[in-house]
């Protein structure tokens, strides 16, 4: 079973959902790299469960352990594992399907694959792993920030309600980490009204990340817009990836989707960015652009018809802690995966040069 991520800069999580921890084991930082674990832990905080009404009620606060690679707030070269313990789970929600396989989940998959699942929570295919992403990309962020480097993500469409603008300082201001306050108003409500009637709801996370210079990924197995799509892909519940104008590109012309390149002052950038920042798999200096399009949480609280591990039909009603709209605390999931992609792509080009 691959949790490994990265050629450089490389993250493997471990744990389950309702086992004792969730962690990660980090290789690729340079000795004396300081690490702020301050700014971990507030990464942490964006993806905790238990943080508003319109997220799981699940209470775990996430606080994390360095357990080796650290000495003195600065990296020694060898491998950081950080830990991050479950406190607040609950297992006997789950003992009245642990028979059976759950639609939305991965409980058949799993299963026929390994022969084996854990039920409790989802176990190691449950979206607490992230919690070790987000931990292992807030190390990338902090390195990527040193160099002028920002990631930022919100939430850009949850239903049929599309965010109209954008003002980065307006998402953390907002349980449902959209960019203005009208939008988040309306999202709040409608998640709610989802969350009333026992249900869930999907939604499109947008990424921009400002910074990045030209010529970061490679133009055949390692596209920087491969990459990307990978790593969003393999978040939990994300059934769709867009890099730059993504699916509108059908929309368009030729002469409409190219970028025409200016120079400005003593560089060349782009007039504009349909590209998304990448073209032919590297980065063109301009802003990269992704967006993610989460499904509903597969939990939700209305009676379902499924099959147990024998085949026979079962209507049952889930219980436990669930999100109504998984896509709220994905947010710092999403800017995560996108760190530790652009930090491993910056760690190939120093290679390169060696």
């Amino acid at each position: 079973m691959s949790s490994t991520f990265g050629k450089y800069f490389r993250v493997t999580t471990f744990g389950e959902s309702h086992g004792k921890a969730v962690g990660c084991v980090i290789d690729g930082v340079k000795p004396g790299t300081r690490i702020d674990e301050a700014l971990i832990q507030k990464e942490l905080d964006k993806r905790k469960p238990g943080q508003s009404k319109v997220t799981t009620q699940r209470k775990e606060e996430d606080k994390f352990e360095i357990l080796s690679g650290v000495f003195e707030g600065k990296t020694t070269g060898h491998p950081i594992c950080i830990v991050i313990w479950n406190k607040d789970a609950n297992s006997k929600h789950y003992e009245n399907i642990k028979n059976l396989f759950r639609p939305g989940h991965a409980d058949f998959t799993f299963f026929k694959k390994y022969g084996i699942r854990d039920y409790r929570g989802g176990g190691r295919q449950s979206a607490r792993e992230t919690a070790a992403r987000v931990a292992a990309g807030a190390i990338a962020k902090q390195q990527l920030e040193k160099i002028g480097v920002k990631i930022k993500a919100y939430v850009k469409q949850v239903g049929s309600i599309k965010v109209k603008s954008i003002d980065l300082a307006e998402v953390e201001k907002n349980i449902v980490r959209a960019p203005n306050p009208k939008d988040a108003k309306k999202i709040e409500e409608l998640i709610m009204k989802v969350r009333g009637e026992g249900d869930s709801i999907g939604g499109i996370v947008e990424v921009v990340a400002y910074g990045i210079t030209a010529g970061l990924g490679d133009p055949v197995g390692d596209k920087l817009n491969a990459k990307l799509a990978e790593a969003l892909m393999s978040i939990p519940a994300v059934k769709g990836v867009e890099i730059g104008e993504g699916f509108n590109v059908v929309n368009l012309k030729g002469s409409e989707d190219n970028d025409v390149f200016i120079k400005k002052g003593k560089k060349i950038i782009c007039k504009s960015n349909h590209a998304g920042g990448i073209l032919g798999g590297i980065s063109t200096g301009m802003p990269i652009v992704a967006r993610a399009a989460f499904k509903p949480a597969s939990s939700i609280y209305k009676e379902q018809e499924t099959v147990d591990v024998n085949g026979k039909k079962v209507n049952f009603r889930i219980q436990g802690r669930h999100d109504p709209a998984i896509f709220v605390r994905g947010v710092a999931v999403v800017e995560a995966m996108v760190a530790m992609v652009l930090y491993d792509a910056l760690l190939a080009n120093e290679a390169m040069k060696k």
